[in-house]
């Protein structure tokens, strides 16, 4: 399965710097409720229960790649959210983990 087909939207991208999280937001258009900005979207997703919170996605994750987490996109695709996180194993490459928003199982991982 593959989930590589271009995004309807990109919600978030986090960043670890030195202890911090940095969230910064883009939108790719298409996926529109008449919300001002994409973390409500987000937000409201995740009050309508279509996604699970981001430290369960980012557990999953992990137990998949151990690794430090340098990056997540939450996606809208064909109807179903998935999340991409981006992870630097433990033996030095990028990887990504594909998780499914609704449930926080792990799709699939490869290298980056």
């Amino acid at each position: 399965m593959s989930f590589k087909q271009p995004a309807r939207l990109i919600v978030a991208l986090l960043l670890f710097w030195s202890g911090g999280l940095t969230l910064a937001l883009a939108d790719r258009g298409g996926y529109g409720h008449g919300y001002s900005h994409d973390h409500d979207r987000a937000r409201h997703a995740l009050e309508r229960g279509e996604v699970r919170p981001v430290e369960e996605i980012l557990a999953a994750a992990r137990d998949a790649v151990p690794g430090e987490v340098v990056g997540l996109e939450l996606e809208h695709e064909d109807g179903h959210w998935v999340y991409e996180v981006k992870v630097i194993a433990e033996d030095g490459r990028l990887m990504e983990v594909l998780v499914n928003g609704a449930d926080a199982r792990v799709l699939e991982w490869e290298a980056d």
